[in-house]
């Protein structure tokens, strides 16, 4: 009789361990499941284009209006790569009272596509990469906008500042911030061409 309910322990202990071994495992191929489907749904997620950034971010809502006005939007949505110093609505406010009114007329569609351009340097040129530029070019470094103008880049007090045609400057005041087809800088003044 002892043997018997040795015996019968033994088969419910095994009965149990493998009880709870098969729920474990189906535990297993659950989390593995959902890993999986986590691991599709952040491939398929991309970093937008130059436009798509600026369109999701309120304080740049009148550049992109600028950028639709002066028909930009395929370009900056094109291949680049582009680096964009990105003027702020507070920029733009800065600006004598109309300005940004007159710019967005059709008959100023010339005027306002330089200046917009003017804000745009062929390659990519992140934070680091500038400030090495800089630091190289005795503390001055002049970039081509895709407008054909020239700026200055320099630092002071740490921070990259722009210094256009008209000696007028900006501060980068958010760095590096990614697109799919280049890289934004925002700053806190529009710059002019000559």
């Amino acid at each position: 009789m002892k043997l018997v309910k040795t015996i019968g322990a033994f088969v419910l202990v095994g009965l149990i361990t493998a009880s709870c071994g098969q729920k474990k495992e189906a535990e297993s191929t659950e989390l593995i499941d959902s890993t999986a489907v986590a691991v599709e749904t952040t491939a398929v997620v991309e970093t937008p284009n130059i436009v798509g950034v600026a369109a999701a971010n309120a304080d740049f809502s009148t550049l992109v209006t600028a950028v639709t006005a002066a028909g930009l939007v395929e370009t900056l949505s094109g291949d680049g790569p582009f680096t964009v110093f990105a003027p702020n609505n507070a920029a733009f406010a800065k600006l004598p009272a109309g300005t940004v009114d007159n710019l967005l007329k059709p008959e100023n569609l010339e005027k306002l596509k330089a200046v917009l351009t003017y804000h745009v340097v062929a390659g990519k040129f992140d934070a680091a990469t500038v400030i090495d530029a800089i630091n190289k070019n005795n503390g001055k470094y002049s970039v081509t906008t895709v407008q054909g103008g020239t700026i200055v880049l320099s630092l002071k007090d740490g921070k990259v500042m722009l210094t256009d045609a008209n000696g007028g400057t900006a501060t980068v005041i958010l760095a590096d911030v990614a697109a799919s087809n280049g890289v934004i800088h925002a700053i806190d003044t529009v710059v002019m061409p000559k």
